[in-house]
C-alpha cells in the first residue's frame, strides 16, 4: 500500500462515485475503498462480471440511473486507485485499517494513509425483532434484495413482506416484477398516514409518483397491501410456514415460506464514531447521526460525510451529497472554483433541502411504531448473537438500575456479538427507553468500536518480515 497520503473515499455507491469523479474533475486522483466486490452500492449492486442479466430486468425504472453510474466509475478507473472487496475496518492516526479480501480463503491486512477523508458508507436495515424472526426463511428487506439483484434469485416461493418503509413497497414490486409470488405486504403504517404525509411528500413529485407507481402495480397484479397492521410471529418448525398479525379487523394468518422484514434503513455510522466525530440525536430519523453541515463537513477536520451513512435521504440524494462534499473538500484545500462550480454548489445545496422536506414526508407517511416496545413480550429475542431476550434485558436494568445503553452493553453483552449491534441496537435502546421511562435520547446510542465488523484472527496478524537475502 502507498505511504503518500491521498485523499481517500470509503463506499463506491452513488455517493463515492459522485466524490471521486468530482475529485477527478479537479485533477486529483483519490483512493476508493470499497467493501463489495463491484461498485454500484447497495441500491445499483452489480451482479458478478460472469452473470447474464440486463440492467433493465435488475434495476427496473432505475436502470437509467443505474448504467450512468456505473458506466461513470468504469471510466474513472484509469485515474483513481480503486481497492474493491476491501473493509475499512478501524481509523485512527490519520491513516485506514484495511482488511483485503483477495480469493476465499486469502485475506491481507494493510493501512491507508489519508489526508482529507470522504465517508459514504451508506445504510443497513432497521430491524424490529417479533416473535420467529430468527427462523431460517426471514431476510432482512435488504437481504431480499441482495439476493434477487445479485444471485437473481427469491428467497422463497411464497413471499410475505412485512414492517413499513418505502423500501418494503420497492422490493416487494421487484419480487413480483421477477416472476415470484408476493403473497402480500403488510405495512405497520396506516393509509392515513400517508395521506396526511402527502404535502411534504409533494417536495420531490417524481418520487412520489414512484412510489404510487409501485403501489399501484402491486394492487393491479393481485398482491393484497395490508396497512396499520400489527405483526404477531413467525410459525414454523424448522422454517417459516406462516406468519400472524393484527388489524382492526382482528388476527389474521398467512402462509408462506419467506418472510422479508424490515422498518426503513438506519446510517452505518461506526468509522465516523471512531474518528471522534460529534453526534447528536435526530428526533425525525430516530437516531444518533454524525452532525455535518450542509456541505458535508463532520466536527473533525479533513472529515466528510456524504450518503446515506450520514442521514437517510435516498440513492439521488447521495449523489448530490457525494458531489457536494467533495466540493467542499476542494474548497477547503485551496484548490480554485470556477463559478460554474459555485453555481453547482448553490444548485446542490437547493436539492438536498427538497430532499429533506421529502424525507420528513416519508417519515409521516412511514412513521415508526414507537408502541413497538411496550408489546414486546419479556420472551421476545432482541440479540441472537448473544441469546437475549427483551426479559433479560429489562431485569438486567431494573435490578442495576441502569439507565445508559453501554452500561447495559457491559452488563448483558448486548450488541457484542458478530453483528456489533447492527441487528439489535435498535430494539436494545427501545427496549432499555420503555422499561426505564426515559426519552430515547437520554439512553444514549451504542458506541462505535474498532474492529467495524469482524475480521479474522490470521488476518490480524502482521505479515512476518522478509528474509534476508
Amino acid at each position: 500500500m502507498s505511504t503518500e497520503r491521498p485523499v481517500v473515499i470509503v463506499g463506491a455507491g452513488p455517493a463515492g462515485i459522485r466524490a471521486a469523479e468530482t475529485l477527478v474533475r479537479h485533477g486529483l486522483k483519490p483512493v476508493v475503498v470499497d467493501e463489495a466486490p463491484r461498485s454500484g452500492g447497495q441500491i445499483y449492486r452489480q451482479p458478478p462480471a460472469h452473470f447474464q442479466r440486463n440492467k433493465q430486468t435488475l434495476y427496473g425504472r432505475d436502470a437509467a440511473r443505474a448504467a450512468a453510474l456505473h458506466d461513470t466509475m468504469a471510466g474513472l478507473l484509469p485515474h483513481i486507485q480503486y481497492h474493491s472487496d476491501t473493509l475499512a475496518w478501524n481509523a485512527e492516526g490519520g491513516q485506514l485499517d484495511l482488511l483485503h479480501q483477495l480469493q476465499p480463503q486469502q485475506r491481507l491486512t494493510a493501512t491507508q494513509p489519508y489526508t482529507q477523508l470522504i465517508l459514504s458508507t451508506g445504510a443497513t436495515d432497521r430491524v424490529l425483532p417479533f416473535p420467529g424472526w430468527t427462523l431460517p426463511g426471514v431476510f432482512t428487506l435488504g437481504g431480499a434484495q441482495v439476493a434477487l439483484k445479485y444471485q437473481g434469485c427469491a428467497i422463497g416461493h411464497r413471499v410475505v413482506f412485512i414492517g413499513s418503509g418505502p423500501l418494503l413497497y420497492l422490493v416487494a414490486y421487484q419480487y413480483a416484477k421477477a416472476g415470484a409470488s408476493v403473497v402480500a405486504v403488510l405495512d405497520t403504517a396506516a393509509l392515513a398516514d400517508q395521506v396526511a404525509a402527502l404535502p411534504g411528500l409533494m417536495a420531490a413529485p417524481g418520487l412520489l409518483a414512484r412510489g404510487m407507481y409501485y403501489v399501484a402495480w402491486l394492487r393491479a397484479h393481485g398482491v393484497p397491501l395490508h396497512g396499520g397492521i400489527q405483526p404477531l410471529q413467525v410459525l414454523g418448525d424448522d422454517r417459516v410456514s406462516a406468519v400472524r398479525w393484527r388489524d382492526d379487523r382482528g388476527e389474521h394468518a398467512l402462509a408462506c415460506d419467506a418472510l422479508g422484514l424490515g422498518h426503513a434503513l438506519r446510517p452505518e455510522t461506526q468509522l465516523p464514531d471512531i474518528l471522534g466525530c460529534r453526534f447528536e440525536f435526530d428526533a425525525l430519523q430516530r437516531a444518533w447521526l454524525p452532525v455535518r453541515d450542509s456541505a458535508g463537513r463532520s466536527s473533525v477536520p479533513g472529515v466528510y460525510l456524504a450518503g446515506d451513512g450520514a442521514g437517510i435521504l435516498g440513492a439521488p440524494a447521495a449523489e448530490w451529497a457525494g458531489e457536494r462534499a467533495a466540493l467542499a473538500l476542494l474548497a477547503d484545500t485551496g484548490h480554485r472554483l470556477t463559478p460554474a462550480d459555485t453555481a453547482r454548489v448553490a444548485h446542490l445545496e437547493r436539492r438536498l433541502a427538497r430532499a429533506q422536506r421529502f424525507r420528513r414526508g416519508l417519515e409521516r407517511a412511514f412513521p415508526f411504531p414507537t408502541a413497538w416496545a411496550a408489546q414486546a413480550s419479556d420472551e421476545l429475542l432482541v440479540c441472537r448473537c448473544e441469546s437475549l431476550t427483551a426479559g433479560e434485558l429489562r431485569a438486567t436494568a431494573r435490578a442495576t438500575g441502569t439507565t445508559e445503553i453501554n452500561r447495559l452493553k457491559a452488563l448483558t453483552r448486548v450488541g457484542m456479538g458478530r453483528c456489533q449491534g447492527r441487528m439489535c441496537a435498535v430494539a436494545a435502546t427501545e427496549i432499555l427507553a420503555q422499561c426505564t421511562g426515559q426519552p430515547l435520547p437520554a439512553v444514549g446510542r451504542l458506541r462505535g468500536q474498532a474492529p467495524v465488523k469482524p475480521i479474522p484472527f490470521a488476518a490480524a496478524r502482521p505479515l512476518a518480515p522478509e528474509p534476508p537475502p
